[in-house]
């Protein structure tokens, strides 16, 4: 299936970028408050593998909460190198199970605002393929736990970059890949945007 061609790559893509970083930025503060670039890398893999039964006691241990269930995610790779990190990227670069879900757009999605979530504070830019990025624009909006429609609401997202827009409203503009983090509730994104209705959107995401 397409979508999952594209979830490959950008995990494959994913795994270049953390076969390249040192010690020193895999310790190093990302995004995601409280994680690491390690942290980060291990979430996005956490769930491969496990079981179904796995998964229901990792979520009832974790009180339903996402945070915790991640939390618990990350603390089961606790004792995997940094290297088979990067080999479990590899040897799942098709999603299975949990991740795959919605033709792989989830494991797609979260993977492409991880990667980001690593890149921006690391310094090291990337330009992501548009239609990878469009179909993560789409899929943001109602993804469950990110719902980026909602912190859109009342504004029009317009990206500069690749022909995709969204909502009605003052119009914001900017990078395809600044409105996804956005949407994501990433306030590191905010200054790369402009237009007069980013302050409502600023609104929702810091």
């Amino acid at each position: 299936m397409a979508y999952l061609e594209l979830t490959r790559a950008e995990r494959e893509d994913f795994a270049d970028l953390l076969d390249g970083l040192t010690a020193a930025q895999w310790a190093a503060a990302s995004l995601c408050a409280g994680w690491t670039v390690r942290d980060v890398a291990a979430h996005c893999v956490s769930f491969e593998g496990v079981p179904p039964a796995g998964l229901v006691a990792r979520f009832v241990k974790g009180r339903l909460q996402t945070d915790r269930i991640n939390a618990l995610a990350v603390e089961a790779l606790a004792d995997r190198s940094n290297e088979r990190i990067v080999d479990v990227f590899r040897d799942n670069a098709e999603p299975s199970g949990l991740t795959a879900g919605f033709g792989g757009r989830i494991a797609l999605t979260d993977n492409m605002i991880h990667q980001q979530d690593i890149r921006r504070p690391l310094g090291l830019p990337r330009t992501i393929p548009a239609d990878r990025l469009r179909v993560a624009l789409d899929f943001v909006r109602y993804a469950p736990t990110i719902r980026g429609a909602w912190r859109a609401r009342g504004v029009r997202l317009e990206a500069t970059d690749l022909d995709w827009s969204h909502g009605r409203g003052d119009r914001v503009r900017g990078s395809g890949e600044a409105l996804l983090m956005v949407m994501a509730g990433r306030p590191d994104a905010l200054a790369d945007l402009d237009g007069p209705g980013l302050v409502r959107l600023a609104a929702r995401v810091r």
